[in-house]
């Protein structure tokens, strides 16, 4: 049997120079614009983290993702241009400040800084899966397939980082009607 792995690989392997291009059908426009304006304003979200947290586990995992969403971002950016696809807005990027002088009050701490950061790896994950399951181009399907993989790839080692450190939100547990209670 096939492991998910040699799946992926093989799909990621596909021969994408020979395929004839036609044109990006609507949905794969609109996947495209809204993924690098995701990536766009994680960057945003990212910048303020890094202005306001002290913590360096919080520091080097905002660096690697605001990393990842910047290649990422240059990667769609690259691609939208070539098939003439207008880019979205996007906000400015933030100056460094120092974090001690923002005032408490207005200050994310870490519990909430990599809490978001999980939203916005666990959105981009979710949306690179569907963009490249309504893809009719291989090219665009391999494009998410592989932002999809490096997204998860980074979402791991932030899971592991927030379970160490119990910023995890875990929802309520779920007790059927009539289970054993242990």
């Amino acid at each position: 049997m096939t492991s998910i792995f040699e799946t992926i690989k093989d799909y990621l392997q596909m021969n994408t120079h020979n395929e004839q291009k036609k044109p990006l059908h609507v949905g794969e426009v609109m996947s495209c614009w809204m993924y690098l304006a995701l990536m766009d304003e994680a960057t945003i979200y990212i910048q303020i983290g890094l202005n306001t947290t002290t913590d360096d586990d919080v520091i080097k995992l905002l660096t690697e993702s605001l990393k990842q969403c910047k290649t990422q971002g240059i990667r769609f950016k690259e691609f939208m241009k070539t098939e003439g696809i207008h880019l979205p807005a996007s906000s400015e990027q933030r100056p460094d400040s120092e974090p001690n002088a923002v005032p408490l009050g207005t200050k994310l701490i870490d519990d909430e800084i990599m809490n978001g950061l999980s939203i916005k790896t666990i959105a981009a994950i979710t949306h690179c899966a569907t963009a490249a399951s309504q893809s009719i181009r291989n090219d665009i399907g391999t494009l998410f397939t592989t932002c999809m993989l490096e997204k998860m790839k980074f979402g791991t080692s932030l899971k592991d980082a927030m379970r160490r450190r119990g910023w995890i939100k875990v929802p309520p547990y779920y007790y059927p009607p009539g289970m054993p209670k242990k």
